[in-house]
């Protein structure tokens, strides 16, 4: 993307996302290089905002144009959107919305329709009112969440699904994990309040400190010190439930990035860890990660449900399984998940879970524990998956976990997304009896 505007990498990156090419998490680093610190943050801004909107914009695009966008001008339909949401949500104003987006399309070679761009978004700028009261009209351009994943969220969540929902749309606020083995969480604060930076104490999670107002991290004092991460509070949860001790050996099975895996080492000196993921480059970001925080693990790639390809024989004393899923618990941190999930996708990964769930207790010594979680909220992923595993292997032991905010889900328990709180999650804890 080098050499474009920040609103032409924008539109790019919608397009990419909207077309199912990759995902934010993917494209955007690549695509934020050579701007300056200023644009980088804008150009996030404008494709989290158009990816947050976008149910409610490409409605307003099917009203607003005669025909579909044809697939080879893919580009065009993402600067409609780019341009949609500029002048809807944010404070832009309207004949820089307009003229940016225009140009946008010029940049990806499109000239001719430039006319057409202008054309769309003045017009939604003239009929404004009518636009919107037609979207509130309109189930998930109303909600912001496409129809299949509303319907899984009042079939699983009857009572909670509208909650669900509006904070899937809501901006996350910050959340960071103080590093216990370099400062306590007061430390922290207090270094915080002298540079001027507004923080709180999480409410459940021991090393949780939330920041109100957004800003990047490694801006941070102590940020490059390692003394705090970013992880969200829900997640954080998750080591308290391993009950981990010196001398253990630990498999954290889908590592990467690698907050979980540093948490454990944070939280418990003496353990042998071994930080596993199928994907060697993401397993690279586990090696950064642990390197800034000052700790030590093996990383191994290899794939969790193919344990044959990499496990030495010995068994573990604890394993984590956070494992692929949908992802629905974060859709407030990765809007780009309501463009790019699928109804299809849930049984192909509920199959992939239940699938690293036997390999891994396979591989977990008697009298061990393993934390199966999360980051979704469907229930095909979470208890559905759990109860077949039990039903398949009696000597498993399952506990639900207790932990604040918790709603029973079969033998686990679910935590939702709360606006100023954490993430969607799952927990479960199944122990192997003592041999």
């Amino acid at each position: 993307m080098k050499g474009l505007s920040t609103r032409a990498r924008a539109a790019a990156l919608i397009d990419d996302v909207v077309s199912g090419r990759g995902s934010l998490s993917d494209r955007l680093p690549a695509a934020r290089e050579g701007l300056s610190a200023r644009d980088g943050a804008l150009l996030q801004a404008l494709v989290y905002g158009t990816l947050r909107y976008l149910p409610r914009l490409q409605f307003w695009q099917g009203r607003l144009l005669d025909r579909p966008v044809k697939a080879r001008d893919s580009i065009v339909g993402a600067a409609i959107l780019l341009g949609l949401y500029q002048l809807a949500y944010s404070r832009v104003p309207t004949h820089a919305a307009v003229s940016e987006s225009v140009e946008a399309v010029r940049a990806h070679r499109r000239p001719r329709a430039a006319g057409l761009v202008n054309a769309v978004l003045r017009r939604f700028d003239r009929e404004r009112d009518s636009h919107l009261a037609a979207a509130d009209a309109h189930p998930p351009a109303r909600w912001l969440h496409p129809e299949w994943l509303m319907r899984r969220f009042r079939e699983d969540w009857p009572d909670h699904w509208q909650a669900i929902v509006e904070a899937g749309n809501a901006e996350p606020p910050l959340c960071l994990r103080v590093n216990r083995r370099r400062l306590d969480r007061d430390a922290l604060l207090g270094r915080f309040e002298a540079a001027g930076i507004e923080a709180r104490p999480g409410d459940h999670a021991p090393d949780s400190v939330y920041l109100p107002q957004a800003q990047a991290v490694d801006t941070l004092p102590g940020f490059a010190d390692g003394d705090f991460s970013v992880q969200d509070e829900s997640a954080q949860l998750v080591v308290s439930l391993m009950g981990l001790s010196r001398g253990q050996r630990v498999l954290d099975a889908c590592a990467a990035p690698g907050g979980k895996a540093a948490h454990m080492l944070e939280a418990c000196e003496g353990i042998e860890l071994l930080a596993l993921d199928q994907d060697a480059g993401r397993l690279q970001r586990v090696h950064e990660n642990l390197a800034r925080l000052g700790l030590e693990a093996e990383c191994r790639a290899g794939d969790a449900a193919a344990p044959a390809d990499w496990w030495d024989r010995r068994p573990f004393d604890r394993i984590l399984l956070d494992v692929p899923c949908s992802g629905t618990g974060v859709i407030r941190r990765h809007p780009d998940i309501k463009a790019l999930r699928r109804a299809a996708d849930i049984p192909a990964l509920a199959a992939r879970q239940a699938a690293i769930l036997a390999s891994a207790w396979s591989m977990l010594a008697p009298g061990g524990r393993l934390v199966y979680c999360t980051c979704s909220v469907l229930r095909a992923e979470n208890e559905a998956v759990l109860a077949a595993f039990l039903q398949r292997h009696p000597e498993a032991r399952a506990r639900r976990p207790e932990l604040p905010e918790g709603l029973p889900a079969g033998a686990g328990l679910q935590r939702l997304s709360r606006h100023q709180g954490g993430d969607g999650f799952f927990y479960a804890l199944i122990h192997r009896a003592e041999a």
